[in-house]
Formats: structure tokens, C-alpha cells, sequence
């Protein structure tokens, strides 16, 4: 099949902001005024194409991203709207992965917003071209000239407005194209019809100031324009373009352009600047990744004829065709029916339907070629961040790395009917999502999920109870304390002795305990000379020993970081047997525990703060409070600080939550575990009421 739209004519971008910016409302207008709709879907009202989940709907949220496909002006645009809420950072790192250039739009009354700037530094990691997009300019206290200071000062980019707005909040009435010199206005309520005009005079004199600065900026990114600009040459509207758009590829300028999407104003010049300076799949450098099992880097051309490469950037298990895998073709072809080799998995895997995803709708295709985006069914054993690749010509392509869940809780089953249930939506749900994770507290058998915040976890209940109809029961899960012992017990001389008539059993051992280094958990060490307790009850004792630890003397945790050396000991002809040495060896375990001083240890994490540099007294103040170690402060660019902690994990939960109420949302963290410390004293009592 022959691609019906050159691949230079192709555009693959998101569309990324802050919560409540307006990016689905943006994305309705794309495809209203691309043809794709007929009508305008309304967050507020619920009837928009990309939000199609019930909890997205209901929330006025975006919770998953969603791709679809446009087409303006003989460009194909495959268009992915990704959440803003922090909880769901990992949908727009993915998109971002695969992406070739976005749209980053902006609240023109709060302008640049704290999960602005995370989405921009995650731009900024994928070197992801973009263009801004100044939204909600008819709104009370909206502010174009403050936005693009604040997306100078906070985002330290370098931001070229090529519009301006005319009229004010509630007057604002159309823009003025600075590059074409001409006024556009939209004179029916839906916006479908534009008008492009000459400039009023009132305006002429603010139209050429604006314009003379932006033709300023644009040469700064080109020596030869530059040469023009100062020597007070016209430098034509296309060479502008020209120049514009190897700028934004080169990530150093960001275009900045305005408008209302709500009041249908804007979205169209949006789109003709996606096409006019985003690039497309053959402007963006060859893709390149690993050949497998060695070290050597080899790239594929955004060719259909080169050997096949994709990467999986997204797992769905739609609820009537099952396991939905999204994927972007970086070189030659994926064809129905053909057979692939996932590199990652080291598998292969066959091509069943192949899809063209409109949000939740989707159209069956033949092919996918390179440069664009699908979905593919049927794939049991691919995941999310998988390559995909012709076995002859194997490639691994860089994975894509999510950051770790911060916040985990306790879930069960209500019923016995309901376990069954539970196993297949928590599989299913961690296979879409990299960022929810499941496990097992081996303490306390709770099975435990893990998220990025709590409405992250809400979210995901609330999908069991609706798409799995599951019923169960969450709870805050207990930390994992250990046990251990403070002194050195010399020795402890045991003897079991039991008679029962018949055969009794007989097991007398001596030890000596002590602490061990941290990290060595239990060290048995056989120090027997001259063979007082023969050679094959030694395995026995050790055994009693080991059983003994999984639980202390205090409350029951288990045991680490103690070394039992077996030093004397004597056994009976008939009497003596592994089970008596097993019994001895527990039991004089448990003497020398409550002898050796016995403490509690906790985990202690390891944890990053970033935080805006206003906070940092706030932030660290709270982590004193919560028994933290501050041993770094690290002043990063942008404003931010950086504190690196120890802390212990039983006083982090609800941090992230606290984080972000601290920082307005601005701050984050991150921390894994780093090892076991004694708990103090007045800590330890707090902690051992009631156990």
C-alpha cells in the first residue's frame, strides 16, 4: 500500500500543560476545524472525543493520553493530548518518547504553572521541538506580554512571539500575524470561517514595534540574517519562516503564538504553525539504539524500504477487543498478519489487526510505515518501552524510563469471590501503567500497590471496581520494621532434654552471639573441634536458628544483622536427632536475642527533594520534623534546590501530598530504600505500643 501523505508532510506532536490549561479543549477545536468532527465536545459537559473514560468525564481531567489522527492542509497530524495532573507524569513522558515536536499551551491568567515546568523539562530531556500556545486570552486578568516573560524567566527559554492579541480579557477579538503583517479575525461563533485583513491604523505603529523586535530575535538564530538585520536589509516573510523553523528544530528559539479555544479563536493559525515549524519524521536525527548483546550503536532512516524498527510506548486493555499495543514506526514498515521480533523480550510476535486509534474509536489498516503511529492487537508479550524489529536486523532502541511510585497501600479482596477478580485487574493494570506496581509485604502477606500520588491510586480503584468489578478493601500498609541486638551475648549454653518413654530426645549446644556488620543479615559460622556434636547435626542447628530469626523478641519482626558462631556442645548415642538439635538451636537463638540488648531497626530511604528555591526552608524544616538526615543541598538551574536526605520511610507517608501542598505543586521527590537503622529509644516505645 502506497502512503497516501509524503512523510514530509507528516506531523507527530502532543499536546502538553498544566491541569486546566485547555488541552482537550484545544484538541476538540483541531479536530472540529479539521473535519474529524461535527460538532464541539465541552470537558464541562463531558461529550469531548479524548477524554472518552468515565473517570475523566467525571473528574473534567485528562487521566490517559489519547492519539488521533487529523488532516490539515495535506498534512497528516497524529495528535496525542496528555494529562497535566503530576500523578499521571508517566502518560506524557511516554508520549513524549515518540513524539517528533509539541504544542505547550499556557493559561494566559496564571501563565507559566508549576506542571508547566515539569512537562517542559521533560521536553526538554526528549529534546522535543515546540511551540507555545497562550490560551484563555479572553479571560479576566489574562496577560500575553507576563506569559512569555514567565516562559523567559522560569522555563529559560528563548520565546519569539509571531502574533499579538487584539483587544483585551472579554474585548479580545483576533490577532495580528506579525510575520504576514495582516489582522485575522473569526467572524462566526464556532470560529470556522476566518478572516485575514489589513491592519487598522490605530494599530499599525504597536503591529511594526512588535514586529521589528520579533525580526530581531529570529536573526539572532541565524548569522546570515543577523549580517541582513544590521546592515538594515528587508528581510522577506519566507526567510523569516525559514529561519523560525531551523530555529525551533535546533531547540533554540520557541515560537509563541495566542488565543481563546473555549471561544473558538486561534486554533487554526495553531495548526498552520504546527505545519510551518514542527518538524516532521525525516527532519528529526536517524533513530539509533544497541545492536543486542553488545555495546555497538547502530541508527535506521525514517525509510519504509530500511530493515523495521518500532518501539511499544503504551499498553491498553480495551474492554472489547482486549490488549491494545500503541507503537511508533521509527523505520521501514509493520505490515497485518506479518511476524516480528520483540528484541527487548527476545520473542517474536505476530501482527493481528492493525489500528489507527481515534481516541477510543479505532479503523482497521493494512500497514503502518515509518514515521507513523498505531496499534497494534493481540501481542501477549510485549510491554511498554519494548522494540520491535526485524529479526534479521535486530536493534534495541533506548527504553523509556518512568520515575518510581512514591505512595503504596494495602489492598484485599472483600470476598473469596472477588480474589480471582483482583489478580487479573491488578495484571492487567500494571501492564498499562509502568508507574503502578504491585508486590507482597513478606512480614505481613498484604499485597501492596504502589502509585504516584493518591488520586493516581484512586483512580486505579475506582477502574477494578468498574471495568473488573472487583470489591475490595484498602488500607494503610505497616512498615517493614526489622529486629536486632546491641551487645555481644558470650556465650549461651542450651540443653534440650526431653523424655516421653521410649526414645527421648537429647541436644546440648553452646554459642556465641554478636552483632554483625549491617547488610549481613544472619552469619551461622561452625566453630565445632573435635567432632562434640557429630558433623551431621550441625545443618540441623543452623536450621532451628534461621527459623527462629524470622521473628524477634519484641514484636515479632524478623531478625537481621546477627553472627552466631556454634562453639560446644555434646550429643546422646540414641537420644540425639536433627529435629532435638533444630529445637536447641531455636531456642538458645531466642535466649541470646532477649540477652544481647534487642532493638528495633526501620528502613531508612534514601530521598531527592526538589523544591523551588522559595520553599527550601519550608521543605527542609519538614523533613527535620520527620526524623530526616539532610546531608546535601545542590542548587540546580531554573531557580530549584535539590536535598538529598536520609529518612526514615515510616514517617513518609502522605509526603507527597504534604510536598505539594508546601511547594503550591511545584516540588517533587523521589527516594528508595538504603538500609536499616536502630530506631531511638523514645521512638521505639511509640512504636512497640500495642504490638
Amino acid at each position: 500500500m502506497a502512503r497516501e501523505v509524503p512523510l514530509d508532510r507528516y506531523r507527530n506532536i502532543g499536546i502538553i500543560a498544566h491541569i486546566d490549561a485547555g488541552k482537550t479543549t484545544t484538541t476538540e477545536r483541531v479536530l472540529f476545524y479539521t473535519g474529524k468532527t461535527h460538532r464541539l465536545g465541552n470537558v464541562d459537559e463531558g461529550t469531548t472525543v479524548t477524554d472518552w473514560m468515565e473517570q475523566e468525564r467525571e473528574r473534567g481531567i485528562t487521566i490517559v493520553s489519547a492519539a488521533v489522527t487529523a488532516f490539515w492542509k495535506d498534512h497528516q497530524i497524529n495528535i496525542i493530548d496528555t494529562p497535566g495532573h503530576i500523578d499521571f507524569t508517566a502518560e506524557v513522558q511516554r508520549s513524549l518518547r515518540v513524539l517528533d515536536g509539541g504544542i505547550v499551551i499556557f493559561d494566559a491568567v496564571q501563565g507559566v504553572e508549576p506542571q508547566s515546568e515539569t512537562v517542559w523539562r521533560q521536553a526538554d530531556l526528549y529534546r522535543v521541538p515546540r511551540i507555545c500556545f497562550v490560551n484563555k486570552m479572553d479571560r479576566v486578568g489574562a496577560s500575553y506580554e507576563r506569559t512569555i516573560e514567565m516562559i523567559r524567566d522560569r522555563l529559560a527559554a528563548n520565546p519569539i512571539a509571531v502574533q499579538m492579541p487584539v483587544g483585551r480579557e472579554a474585548d479580545f477579538s483576533g490577532l495580528v500575524d506579525l510575520l504576514a503583517e495582516e489582522m485575522i479575525v473569526w467572524s462566526d461563533e464556532t470560529g470556522s470561517t476566518t478572516q485575514r485583513t489589513a491592519i487598522p491604523d490605530e494599530l499599525k505603529a504597536e503591529v511594526a514595534e512588535r514586529r521589528l523586535a520579533m525580526i530581531e530575535k529570529i536573526a539572532e538564530t541565524d548569522e546570515e540574517l543577523t549580517n541582513r538585520y544590521i546592515e538594515g536589509e528587508e528581510i522577506s516573510q519566507e526567510a523569516l519562516v525559514k529561519a523560525l523553523r531551523r530555529a525551533v528544530i535546533a531547540g533554540e528559539a520557541t515560537p509563541v503564538l495566542c488565543g481563546s479555544s473555549l471561544k473558538n479563536k486561534g486554533v487554526q493559525t495553531l495548526l498552520d504553525a504546527v505545519i510551518a515549524y514542527l518538524p516532521s519524521p525525516i527532519e528529526i536525527p536517524d533513530v539509533s539504539g544497541l545492536k543486542p548483546g553488545t555495546d555497538e550503536v547502530i541508527t535506521r532512516p525514517p525509510d519504509p524500504e530500511a530493515p523495521m524498527s518500532a518501539l511499544v510506548f503504551k499498553i491498553v486493555t480495551d474492554p472489547y477487543v482486549g490488549r491494545l499495543a500503541y507503537f511508533r514506526v521509527y523505520s521501514g514498515k509493520v505490515k497485518k498478519g506479518s511476524t516480528v521480533y520483540n528484541s527487548t523480550g527476545e520473542k517474536r510476535e505476530r501482527i493481528g489487526r492493525l489500528l489507527r486509534m481515534y481516541a477510543d474509536r479505532r479503523e482497521d489498516i493494512e500497514e503502518v510505515l515509518a514515521g507513523d503511529i498505531g496499534a497494534v492487537l493481540g501481542m501477549k508479550e510485549t510491554f511498554t518501552g519494548d522494540t520491535l524489529c526485524d529479526a534479521a536486523n535486530p536493534i534495541v532502541l533506548e527504553q523509556i524510563t518512568f520515575p518510581d511510585p512514591v505512595i503504596f497501600v494495602a489492598i484485599e479482596p472483600k470476598t473469596m469471590a472477588d480474589q480471582d477478580r483482583l489478580s487479573e485487574a491488578l495484571k492487567k493494570l500494571s501492564e498499562e501503567d509502568p508507574t503502578f506496581r504491585v508486590g507482597v509485604d513478606e512480614n505481613t502477606g498484604q499485597t501492596l500497590i504502589w502509585g504516584m500520588g493518591e488520586l493516581h491510586l484512586e483512580v486505579l480503584m475506582d477502574r477494578m471496581l468498574r471495568e473488573f468489578n472487583v470489591q475490595a478493601k484498602v488500607g494503610r500498609p505497616r512498615v517493614a520494621f526489622r529486629e536486632s541486638i546491641r551487645k555481644a551475648v558470650p556465650e549461651i549454653d542450651y540443653r534440650h532434654v526431653k523424655q516421653t518413654g521410649g526414645r527421648g530426645q537429647f541436644a546440648h549446644i553452646v554459642i556465641q552471639v554478636e552483632p554483625a556488620e549491617p547488610g549481613e543479615g544472619i552469619v551461622f559460622e561452625n566453630e565445632i573441634r573435635g567432632g562434640s556434636i557429630p558433623r551431621e547435626f550441625i545443618p540441623a542447628v543452623e536450621q532451628g536458628i534461621r527459623e527462629s530469626a524470622e521473628a524477634g523478641v519484641l514484636a515479632g519482626y524478623p531478625v537481621i544483622d546477627v553472627r552466631v558462631a556454634l562453639v560446644d556442645g555434646s550429643a546422646h548415642e540414641v537420644d540425639s536427632s536433627d529435629l532435638a538439635f533444630k529445637v536447641a538451636g531455636s531456642m538458645a537463638f531466642k535466649e541470646a536475642l532477649q540477652r544481647g540488648s534487642p532493638v528495633l531497626l526501620e528502613p531508612v530511604m534514601k530521598a531527592e527533594v526538589v523544591t523551588p528555591e522559595d520553599y527550601l526552608g519550608e521543605v527542609t524544616g519538614d523533613l527535620a520534623s520527620r526524623r530526616a538526615s539532610i546531608e546535601a543541598v545542590e542548587i540546580r538551574p531554573g531557580g530549584v534546590q535539590a536535598i538529598d536526605a536520609q529518612v526514615p520511610l515510616a514517617e513518609m507517608f502522605g509526603y507527597a501530598t504534604e510536598l505539594r501542598s508546601m511547594t503550591q505543586g511545584r516540588g517533587a521527590f523521589t527516594m528508595e530504600f538504603d538500609h536499616y537503622e536502630q530506631v531511638e529509644d523514645r521512638v521505639s516505645e511509640k512504636l512497640l505500643v500495642g504490638v
